[in-house]
């Protein structure tokens, strides 16, 4: 893989990098591991984080594969970034978040607050080159509820999809 090409999601589209988050979140042992160890850290309130902020804390970026750590802070900002120019109209817990980077960061901290604490399992995936606004961040979300829609959510499914960015030479 060129220089040029490991940027954004090809650091994060790959199985070593999910399997590191999803262990985190998933199963729900592991998820309230992850919630003790945010609210033990002093580094982070879990009330008010975001999408971005907790990942480090509970992995630290050094260990992740691929040096998909390095990039963090520039590639999430990035994110936030281009998620915070997207309007919602999806409502969680009856209240719509302004944004979709608003509706993740609502999400993510309904998961971790919740008691027991919702599992997540996440996915990332690059844009393809014809794909409409392929050279910017999206989300997808999706609940799972226990005993069907009416029971609390046991899961929430995060994908990022990370901009098209073309291969170039070395």
């Amino acid at each position: 893989m060129s220089q040029a090409r490991i940027l954004g999601g090809a650091f994060y589209n790959n199985p070593e990098f999910k399997a590191l988050m999803n262990s985190l979140y998933y199963p729900l042992e592991n998820m309230k591991s992850s919630v003790a160890k945010l609210k033990a850290s002093g580094q982070i309130d879990i009330e008010t984080m975001e999408y971005g902020q907790y990942q480090p804390i509970l992995a630290p970026r050094d260990r992740w594969p691929h040096g998909g750590g390095n990039a963090w802070l520039r590639e999430m900002g990035r994110a936030r970034v281009e998620l915070s120019a997207q309007p919602n109209d999806v409502a969680l817990d009856g209240v719509v978040p302004l944004t979709k980077c608003g509706l993740l960061d609502a999400s993510l901290r309904k998961c971790f607050n919740s008691d027991p604490p919702i599992c997540i399992k996440i996915d990332v995936m690059e844009h393809k080159q014809e794909d409409p606004k392929s050279d910017t961040h999206a989300v997808q979300l999706a609940w799972e509820y226990g005993n069907g829609q009416d029971k609390a959510p046991t899961l929430f499914k995060f994908t990022m999809i990370c901009p098209f960015r073309p291969e170039r030479a070395s």
